[in-house]
């Protein structure tokens, strides 16, 4: 079983001129849930190697005036039977970028959160709970190879974004030739796959909320 979620705390007005997220013309059926949820939805799949193949959901409004959803509820069903569960809102107060992950196995659990990135909780099952931290510093990456990092924006937005360009620059170049033995590390960046699968994900949670939090299908045709 697992359990994603993204929680914040804007609860911007409807009527803000920052508020095109919520307007369907722009952002598309989905609010909150293609804003935030579909991060959550990618890093399950991410560190699982699992695909979601059926869900239910219920979308919900909660700011006045606002037409797109703001809180999202949904329950997912994976490829190997396992079950899961994803929360993500814009109406949590007390939250920031609160991202986190949790896995429970017939062995053991695990816990990981955006806020404490090098911190991984790990509770074997019948033993006291562990944390691990992420070993510093990192080796630097052997001469020669390519970048270990994917792309991420770092130190500030404008140099992050340029840091993240050319990290992808790296990556796609990579990618393209598979001859220069790359890092692994190097290819971990989502792909166009991954997207289609973020665009089957909202779709199928917005056809479940209009029918009442039915399941329905997730799976992605390719």
């Amino acid at each position: 079983m697992r359990r994603t979620g993204w929680r914040r705390s804007w609860r911007r007005p409807a009527t803000s001129r920052r508020a095109g997220g919520s307007i369907p013309q722009r952002a598309g059926p989905g609010g909150c849930l293609g804003d935030i949820g579909t991060h959550a939805h990618n890093l399950a799949g991410f560190i699982s190697g699992l695909q979601v193949t059926e869900l239910a959901a219920d979308l919900g409004r909660f700011v006045p005036g606002r037409r797109l959803d703001d809180n999202v509820h949904v329950m997912l069903r994976y490829d190997n039977g396992a079950r899961g569960m994803l929360w993500a809102s814009q109406v949590a107060p007390g939250n920031e970028n609160a991202l986190r992950v949790r896995i429970y196995g017939e062995k053991a659990g695990l816990e990981w959160s955006q806020e404490h990135p090098n911190q991984l909780r790990f509770a074997p099952m019948g033993k006291p709970p562990q944390t691990l931290i992420a070993r510093r510093p990192q080796p630097r990456p052997r001469r020669g190879a390519r970048h270990a990092h994917p792309a991420r924006p770092s130190r500030g937005l404008s140099r992050g974004l340029r840091q993240s360009l050319s990290r992808s620059r790296r990556t796609d170049r990579a990618r393209a030739a598979p001859s220069a033995n790359p890092m692994p590390s190097a290819l971990l960046v989502p792909t166009v796959e991954d997207g289609a699968r973020g665009v089957k994900f909202i779709a199928a949670a917005v056809e479940s909320s209009s029918r009442n939090g039915a399941w329905v299908d997730a799976r992605l045709a390719l």
